[in-house]
């Protein structure tokens, strides 16, 4: 490999490692600003419209802007095979939810996850449905986040046995709601309204996900959390830090996002790997509101449906699903492929790199399937990834084994330019095109890994699947750093290691990274050092600054890196001896132990 075309292989790493490092110190170098979070405890209570002719729903519709508290109530019980906890019959609101088969941490032993709680706990989350008030109605005739519902019949909502609630008003309308739930997070909110007055009643059902403050963010650049949606086949996100930034449009109050739907779409609230989700009914109109409520530091997304006109003697009903649970991929999917919610596998951030992440995971998903351990997956995925991409390996190591073939002549045509650099550029690119060779080819292996290691490495940080995900001995979380550390030689010293994650145990770094940094130096001494002695020296750093770099990456990217930079070291060294130029591993080593000659000094040794 020439000068030139070291040039181009440092530009490359060099640019790598500067999106290596705003992707692993960004958030600490350039972090995020966020409100200070308030303890809110006031209730959201959707505050109805005053009467309108088209629809109840054009003077700010539903707003979590009640200051009140939610009244105490008797609770049904949910229990299925993948959520416990309850629901309030003070407006029938779903507000305490905890996940069954995820912990907190790696721990068998702490708390399950809590994804939903009610107001005066921490951080209140809820979802919540009601009606709004049309002609004829008084927003005391429609039942809202505060109404208490009475249960008719089963009182514990189960995959196998939904709930019913009853409301009455004063003037003929009975309000009837089903909640149903499937075996794994999915609810059906199914509201019906019987008209047995004497005058037409207009009123419009909403759905509303609330959150009260900022939730316990990442505070990463990696993975989104705010709000997720889609409208119409139009895919959308936003941060909690834009929502005060949001206008007030005619005929709201408060800081809103409108967009109207006539297909398909759902909204909702997404975390690293946990989310809550409206889906209103595929098909129909509805209008997605993504709301901020800056006096009680409410953020808030919204299913508002059209008007309903029913006459009396008539009765209308309206389903509104709520997916309120983990991010399991298989889950999501099967609801988007056979229950009919179009883009929600888009509901896991995917990132820049989406038409690669997405086959990536759906191969090591069904890999970890089959083999039953996700680090051997991840093992074996970079096997397929090396095999896809060795059509061009192959060119670029034998575009590598003719340019060393070419080094007498190049050497040749040096002497013979002498400092005519323009005369030796032209007769070296001469040569390259006699001999049919491109030196860019050697740093193929390069580009092509710097979208694929990307990929892989959204896939590992934000999948739910890698989470707590074992692979042997200590490594019982491939979503998280490597444990292990020098500062008490990788648990031989009797005292704990540094806290994952914190600035000693990047410095203290442990097992994995020190392997991914001998696999890396190993592969560069396939190649002989750069003529140059400031390059020497930056080649010869590199391996060390990346192992320390990527101390705090994920230890299953870790386990890809180590697993790709052996297959990639063994098929050089093959390919290469294979057309006569078999690399001189241990020649390059030696003399890269020796002390780089500036070309000054070789000047004074002429």
């Amino acid at each position: 490999m020439d000068d030139q075309n070291k040039n181009l292989l440092l530009a490359t790493a060099l640019s790598f490692m500067v999106i290596l490092a705003w992707f692993v110190g960004g958030p600490m170098l350039f972090p995020q600003w966020f409100p200070e979070e308030p303890v809110a405890q006031q209730a959201a209570a959707p505050a109805a419209a005053p009467e309108a002719t088209a629809a109840p729903a054009a003077e700010d519709a539903a707003t979590a802007a009640s200051n009140e508290p939610a009244p105490e109530a008797p609770r049904v019980t949910i229990d299925t095979p993948k959520l416990s906890g309850s629901l309030s019959l003070a407006g029938g609101r779903i507000d305490d939810l905890l996940l069954k088969g995820y912990r907190e941490t790696v721990d068998p032993t702490s708390p399950e996850v809590r994804l939903m709680s009610p107001v005066g706990k921490d951080h209140p989350y809820y979802a919540v449905f009601g009606w709004l008030a049309g002609n004829g109605l008084e927003p005391a005739d429609v039942p809202d986040a505060k109404t208490q519902w009475s249960v008719a019949g089963n009182a514990t909502l189960t995959h196998e046995a939904p709930v019913t609630l009853t409301w009455q008003n004063t003037k003929g309308l009975t309000f009837t709601r089903t909640i149903s739930i499937d075996a794994d997070f999915m609810f059906t909110i199914t509201d019906k309204v019987d008209n047995a007055g004497t005058a037409e009643a207009r009123l419009a059902p909403y759905g509303i996900v609330a959150r009260h403050g900022l939730p316990k963010l990442q505070n990463t650049y990696i993975v989104h959390e705010g709000l997720v949606r889609r409208t119409d086949g139009t895919f959308g996100e936003v941060d909690y830090a834009d929502f005060a930034d949001f206008a007030v449009p005619e005929g709201e109050a408060l800081p809103t996002e409108k967009q109207s739907a006539t297909t398909d779409g759902w909204i909702g609230f997404t975390d690293h790997y946990w989310m809550a989700t409206l889906v209103p009914e595929q098909g129909k109109p509805w209008t997605s509101i993504a709301k901020y409520v800056p006096q009680n530091d409410i953020y808030q997304a919204e299913v508002r449906h059209d008007v309903m006109a029913i006459a009396p003697g008539t009765s209308a009903e309206v389903s509104t699903r709520l997916y309120a649970g983990a991010k399991e991929w298989e889950t999501i999917r099967g609801y988007q492929n056979e229950g009919g919610i179009a883009g929600f596998i888009d509901s896991i951030d995917w990132g820049w790199f989406y038409f690669l992440t997405k086959p990536i995971f759906a191969l090591l998903h069904w890999l970890n399937a089959t083999i039953g351990n996700m680090g051997l997956a991840i093992i074996a995925l970079t096997f397929v990834l090396k095999v896809l991409v060795l059509p061009l390996a192959y060119k670029s190591y034998v575009s590598m084994a003719r340019m060393k073939e070419l080094q007498p002549e190049m050497e040749a045509l040096k002497e013979k330019a002498g400092d005519d650099k323009q005369k030796l550029q032209r007769e070296i690119m001469q040569l390259y095109k006699d001999r049919k060779v491109n030196p860019a080819a050697g740093c193929l292996p390069i580009l092509i890994q710097i979208p694929i290691f990307f990929a892989l490495f959204k896939v590992i940080s934000v999948t739910l699947e890698l989470r707590h995900a074992a692979f042997f001995g200590w490594l019982n979380d491939l979503a998280a750093p490597d444990s292990s550390s020098m500062y008490n030689l990788f648990g031989l010293l009797p005292w704990d290691g540094p806290v994952t994650g914190s600035l000693t145990h990047m410095i203290f770094i442990g097992i994995l990274p020190i392997i991914l940094g001998i696999t890396m130096w190993m592969q560069q001494k396939l190649n002989p050092a750069p003529t140059d002695p400031i390059q020497q020296q930056i080649f010869a750093w590199m391996p060390w600054v990346f192992m320390f770099m990527m101390s705090t990456f994920a230890s299953g990217l870790i386990v890809y890196w180590i697993t790709n930079n052996t297959i990639t070291f063994v098929q050089q060294y093959l390919i290469m001896a294979s057309h006569g130029s078999r690399p001189d591993f241990f020649g390059n080593i030696k003399a890269g132990a020796k002390k780089p000659v500036a070309v000054s000094d070789k000047s004074k040794k002429k």
